[in-house]
């Protein structure tokens, strides 16, 4: 009886503590109470207040004037925040990967669905999540697929740099500082190239702000050759239709 009884302790001892070494599954797309579903976002009207909740792709963050703008994703779609209050403590959170819960007003601009300008109120939670890259490269040219994916990371493959222009100027440039071709080499302007796919010419930009001179990316376009192939990644915003803000480029 007594060694029945050591045996059945034993067992007892064994499951406990195979229970207490065994971890619970967490679901780190679950949202707190009181934040939207994507669905409930995208159906709020423009001045709606929001909550979202989503995992941070990119920072841009401006300690001059205190604010940060970002591309926020989750498992059923992407946010954009522009120009949240943040300082530096805050900032120094806001890595790849973080996720944060904001509360604001949705608007839009040019298209671009948004936490709008000063309205975004940033909590950095637990959990950690960067999301994989959609490869858009078969629906770039159809909108009505794009717009779907909109503040997505996305990937295009093998895309053609063609001829970019400035007024009154007869000069092919595989890139412009700056939209115009206003900005100068040192300036840290935005750059802007044009690339071609399924026959149609789309404009591309590196914000500067996202990625500075002399990052990776931006030196990179800054040695681009019209007729170039290239792979893009980056994230899809959108202005008066998709304008991808460009992370990386690969020159084939």
């Amino acid at each position: 009886m007594k060694k029945v009884l050591a045996i059945v302790l034993i067992l007892v001892m064994v499951f406990a503590m195979a229970s207490c070494g065994k971890k619970e599954s967490v679901d780190i797309f679950a949202k707190s109470e009181g934040t939207m579903t994507y669905d409930q976002y995208t159906a709020a009207a423009e001045g709606d207040k929001v909550v979202i909740e989503g995992f941070v792709q990119s920072a841009a963050y401006n300690a001059k004037y205190g604010n940060v703008n970002l591309f926020l994703q989750d498992d059923k779609g992407a946010y954009y925040v522009y120009r949240a209050a943040c300082d530096d403590a805050l900032a120094a959170k806001l890595v790849e990967g973080a996720k944060v819960k904001v509360e604001g007003e949705k608007a839009a601009w040019a298209g671009e669905v948004e936490i709008g300008e000063g309205t975004g109120k940033i909590t950095v939670l637990e959990g950690t999540y960067k999301a994989p890259a959609t490869d858009v490269t078969a629906k770039l040219g159809d909108e009505a697929e794009l717009i779907k994916l909109q503040n997505q990371v996305v990937t295009i493959k093998g895309v053609k740099v063609v001829a970019s222009k400035v007024q009154d100027d007869e000069t092919e440039y595989a890139f412009l500082y700056n939209w115009d071709g206003s900005g100068e080499k040192g300036w840290n302007s935005d750059l802007y190239f044009n690339v071609e796919a399924n026959g149609k010419t789309f404009s591309f930009v590196v914000e500067s702000d996202e990625c500075a001179e002399g990052t990776a990316v931006y030196s990179a376009v800054e040695g681009l050759q019209v007729g170039a192939t290239v792979d893009i990644d980056g994230l899809l915003y959108w202005y008066n239709g998709p304008q991808v803000h460009v992370h990386n480029v690969t020159v084939k």
